[in-house]
């Protein structure tokens, strides 16, 4: 379906470029869990925790938009009906989910403590980084299922 109609090719795009920006921002959170995981210092680990909510986190919610405009307005090779279709909206359920119910909270306490105590224990490092991970792994099982297109 690509390069068949100019507003299909501008919404791959956004879902292509939102992908890629959704691992950045995973890999930038994974880093600093990483940082506070290895005991790094309270003014690293300020400049690498955020200090509000993360909306960049967040982006990982455009990409079932996208994915379902270019579902819906494609031609049949990128139907609802195919299975990497299915696999990827299931794949994107898990990792919101995770993300929102899991990560970012974890992700809001680590900065909390960090600030209050000037820095946050390594053992919450770790159970951030290890969050963050279960997230990439199923954001890259998604990247992997667009790209395979079983």
């Amino acid at each position: 379906m690509i390069a068949t109609s100019v507003g299909y090719d501008l919404v791959f795009l956004v879902h292509v470029m939102t992908a890629v920006a959704v691992v950045i921002v995973l890999v930038a959170m994974r880093t600093a869990a990483d940082a506070v995981a290895r005991g790094a210092d309270a003014p690293t680990q300020a400049r690498r925790l955020p200090k509000g909510r993360n909306w960049a986190a967040r982006l990982v919610h455009l990409l079932p938009v996208t994915g379902l405009i270019m579902a819906l307005t494609g031609d049949a090779s990128v139907s609802l009906d195919h299975a990497w279709v299915i696999v990827g909206i299931v794949l994107y359920v898990l990792a919101a989910g995770h993300l929102e119910a899991r990560t970012l909270p974890l992700e809001a306490e680590v900065a909390r403590e960090a600030a209050r105590e000037g820095r946050a224990p390594a053992g919450e490092g770790r159970r951030l980084r290890l969050s963050v991970d279960t997230a990439l792994a199923l954001i890259a099982l998604a990247l992997i299922t667009m790209l395979v297109q079983f």
